[in-house]
């Protein structure tokens, strides 16, 4: 006999604190999940006798609801139990739901409602923009997890490349999501791991090559005569800064504010990490930050003249459209700056952080303290950069014929 119980999944909080409100179906020590729609505050839920709570304002209605789902349930267990077709509870939960297959669209959009305010923005982001690449390659189709096997996987790989010019690495991004939403539904209990079409099927990657500057092309960028009110002398100060100062993401330059700066450190919590790190400025940097002290007697303006003072950025997702924004324009001024510069190299800010890696190493500075000062997670992302200097150095000894 399979067994049901009504629950409040408290591992799954939205924005407002509410979770949702399950029916979990257990047969032959397996289990699966069929959503009641309700969404909770823990508050307002009676675990001991499984009813929504008096101080809800809809709680009559809602108890109701719950009461019908569960009878709906039970009488279709019934009748599966009476047609002997009650061998895996997912059969209980497609046949409620008048489904066959368990359809990929709603549970990606079930799974970005859940996970805002617990993932990231950018990675909310970009798996809205794979999303969206799919329901154009699929015509809008509503297609099942069944439907993408290792053949869909294929052709899906080829239509970016063909259609949107897609990278290897881009490529990799957008199938990793459609990889991590099937991870997910088999670890809800939602697909058998047995349909994952990933087991078969190798996600590729090429190898990037990390591009820094040398010293003499830092000095060429350093030494253009620039306006200091330009937005050009701007951009290239912020670059910079963030090579001299540990190589500071741009998101964490952009936050920069005079509170952060107490006349010899900078200290930052870095956007990327959520880590803290306290930075002893170099006069370099000491001296960039000297062409924005007016603004410095008010201790919440931003450093640098790109986040306006006057909104208000503790809506992330308001933070998130400025950072992103400024840093699509910050790259597109980099790339005049290297050509005023005679930098061949195709900058971007990133490279800042590459630039301060590779020649912090070059002039000694210990491996565990670069990666202290760049917030890795751990010493093996720092180790990259390690692997580029011995590479130079191999390249400097291919002057000797010997």
């Amino acid at each position: 006999m399979a067994s049901l119980k009504i629950y409040l999944n408290t591992k799954k909080f939205n924005q407002l604190e509410e979770a949702p409100l399950y029916i979990r179906f257990i047969h032959c020590r397996k289990a699966t999940y069929l959503s009641t729609g309700i969404y909770l505050k823990e508050s307002e839920w009676d675990e001991k006798n499984r009813r929504v709570k008096k101080n809800h304002p809809n709680s009559t209605r809602l108890n109701n609801v719950i009461s019908n789902k569960i009878a709906e349930v039970e009488s279709k267990m019934l009748d599966l139990e009476l047609q002997q077709t009650i061998n895996n509870p997912r059969k209980i939960k497609s046949s409620l739901k008048g489904e066959t297959d368990l359809k990929f669209f709603q549970y990606a959009a079930e799974y970005i409602k859940n996970g805002k305010g617990k993932y990231k923005i950018a990675t909310i982001k970009k798996l809205e923009t794979t999303l969206e690449k799919i329901k154009e390659f699929v015509d809008n189709k509503n297609i099942s997890f069944e439907e993408i096997n290792t053949g869909w996987l294929k052709r899906f790989e080829a239509h970016l490349k063909k259609e949107y010019g897609n990278s290897v690495n881009t490529i990799h991004g957008n199938l990793k999501y459609i990889r991590k939403l099937f991870n997910e539904a088999i670890r809800d209990d939602m697909l058998p791991p047995e349909k994952n079409p990933f087991i078969k099927f190798q996600i590729r990657r090429a190898a990037t090559t990390k591009e820094f500057l040398s010293e003499k092309e830092l000095a060429s960028l350093e030494n253009l005569v620039l306006p200091l009110n330009s937005y050009l002398n701007h951009y290239r100060n912020m670059y910079l800064f963030s090579v001299y100062t540990g190589g500071l993401r741009i998101s964490d330059i952009l936050k920069l504010k005079w509170s952060n700066f107490d006349g010899e450190h900078v200290v930052v919590q870095t956007q990327k990490t959520g880590s803290v790190v306290s930075i002893k400025l170099p006069g370099k940097s000491k001296e960039i930050l000297g062409q924005y002290k007016l603004n410095s007697s008010n201790p919440d303006s931003f450093i640098f003249p790109f986040l306006k003072n006057e909104t208000d950025y503790t809506n992330p997702e308001t933070l998130f459209k400025a950072i992103s924004s400024n840093t699509s324009k910050t790259n597109s001024y980099l790339k005049v700056l290297a050509e005023k510069a005679d930098i061949e190299k195709k900058l971007h800010f990133h490279t800042a952080r590459h630039t301060f890696a590779t020649l912090a190493l070059k002039k000694g500075m210990r491996i565990e303290y670069v990666s202290k000062l760049m917030g890795h997670s751990d010493i093996t992302t720092t180790q990259i950069y390690a692997k580029i200097m011995n590479e130079e150095l191999d390249k400097a000894m291919e002057i000797f014929n010997w």
